[in-house]
């Protein structure tokens, strides 16, 4: 019996069976006749050919190609609309021997992450950048995309776009051909079989350019989008050979690898003692808060819009970072200005802080119920919660927890304004804790309070919460 030849196959890159997808694990999403396929074919194999899936990195965006994940078998993150290639900088430079890889789209690339992909390709960060070109907006239901050629029908363009007043397909290839630092940039089409096979050579080289360390690599690639362009699969793959081509004419814009020496690693970074003289810094001053003793406070601070949630994280923020802590202010709210949900997340600590969120509070003030109910669970055991209310709802109380229950803002009625209920609150805060001494919270109070009749108010506020802190708790 004669041997059996194997001359075609799926690539190794590509895991052997889809489990990242809860159904159809033997298939991609992709619609049938789409270019995303092709173009994850043609990467993967050369991967394989070169030997590098071990070292790859792949950075997919939003958009059809935002499951890459789901199919290669290689290091994998999935960046914000338009971000890859500022996430792919930060990879790349804090893991020099890696490949990375930048995988978008039109509308990824050329819109949103049009100011990302210019300022690394000026930077010629040593990225390949595969930009998947098929003239529309495929995942978001088809409107005009910076590349949509003239006259076509999208659902933004219903008149077909119009140069007056949609302005003129991008060239992105020939945008970065103006730029001094790119060693390669080049258009491909998945029009025919032939141009096919010539994209392969295109993204391998691509790849391998990388691997040489030589610099900046960009490879746009006309692909069909049958489903949104409304055509079949073959029709599909005729209006790139036919239309799309000659919008953005398939050539090798730039190749300067004959000339280009392998990049100089960059410098390391300084230590993290050293910064502080870089800035100019003074760090020989050890008599402040932070240096006489240790501090993490979490603390996540809710309520309703108007209730001041948001400037009494800043206030604690700004006085913790004159007393000499780390600090960090990260606000959270709904589209609504007044009576929608609101909280903010503050971080007071001794040591440098490693993320802005607060998951597990060891402070919660929670200026309503809903966000008593809701963050309550996420305290950590040994915490305190402070409650605007006369008293904390029997099914909220728990004994591993210190809780401080008042009417925050009816006390700040009595010296003329409720909304001041928020710095009662930090004056109870600050009573029962100790967190921060006054002279901080008073400053941060003058600086940011410019109208003199509630900086007054605050100030009263203030001194009001440290005296109802004082009774005995809830």
């Amino acid at each position: 019996m004669a041997s059996l030849t194997v001359t075609h196959e799926k690539p190794a890159v590509f895991y052997d069976r889809f489990e990242r997808k809860s159904e159809l694990q033997h298939q991609t999403h992709y619609c049938p006749g789409c270019g995303h396929g092709i173009a994850h074919k043609l990467l993967a194999e050369a991967l394989v050919e070169l030997g590098l899936q071990d070292r790859t990195i792949l950075i997919s965006p939003v958009g059809c190609s935002v499951f890459a994940y789901y199919y290669f078998d290689v290091g994998n993150i999935q960046a914000a609309h338009g971000r890859a290639p500022a996430v792919a900088t930060a990879v790349k430079r804090s893991r020099p021997e890696s490949i990375v890889i930048s995988y978008q789209g039109d509308g990824d690339l050329a819109a949103i992450g049009a100011a990302e992909i210019i300022h690394a390709a000026n930077r010629g960060e040593p990225l390949t950048v595969l930009f998947v070109n098929n003239g529309i907006y495929g995942m978001t239901g088809g409107q005009m995309a910076p590349t949509t050629p003239l006259g076509k029908i999208s659902t933004t363009t219903p008149l077909g776009r119009n140069p007056r007043t949609e302005g003129y397909p991008l060239h992105v290839c020939e945008l970065l051909n103006s730029l001094e630092a790119p060693v390669f940039i080049a258009r491909v089409s998945l029009g025919t079989t032939k141009d096919i096979l010539a994209a392969r050579k295109t993204i391998r080289r691509a790849v391998e350019i990388q691997a040489q360390g030589l610099g900046f690599a960009f490879v746009e690639i006309l692909s069909p989008c049958p489903t949104i362009w409304k055509l079949p699969p073959v029709e599909a793959q005729h209006f790139v050979r036919d239309e799309m081509a000659k919008v953005f004419p398939v050539a090798t814009i730039r190749d300067r690898t004959q000339d280009a020496r392998a990049l100089e690693p960059l410098p390391p970074p300084p230590a993290l003692d050293e910064i502080p003289a870089l800035l100019g810094l003074d760090s020989s001053e050890p008599d402040t808060p932070a240096a006489k003793r240790a501090l993490d406070m979490r603390i996540k601070i809710a309520g309703f819009g108007g209730q001041g949630v948001l400037m009494l994280g800043y206030v604690l923020a700004e006085a913790g970072m004159e007393a000499g802590y780390e600090v960090s202010w990260l606000p959270s709210y709904g589209p609504e200005m007044r009576s929608g949900t609101s909280h903010c997340h503050v971080r007071l600590a001794s040591q440098p802080i490693s993320s802005p969120l607060v998951s597990h509070p060891n402070v919660l003030l929670a200026l309503n119920e809903p966000s008593l109910r809701k963050f309550l669970p996420d305290v950590e055991p040994g915490g305190i919660v402070l409650y605007n209310g006369d008293s904390v709802p029997e099914d909220c109380i728990r004994p591993d927890i210190r809780a401080i229950a008042r009417p925050f803002a009816a006390l700040a009625e009595t010296l003329g304004d409720q909304k001041a209920g928020n710095i009662v609150m930090l004056g109870a805060l600050l009573e029962a804790t100790g967190l921060l001494e006054s002279q901080y919270v008073t400053g941060a109070l003058r600086r940011l309070v410019k109208n003199r009749k509630y900086l007054d108010l605050d100030l009263k506020a203030l001194e009001t919460g440290r005296q109802v802190s004082a009774d005995p708790l809830a």
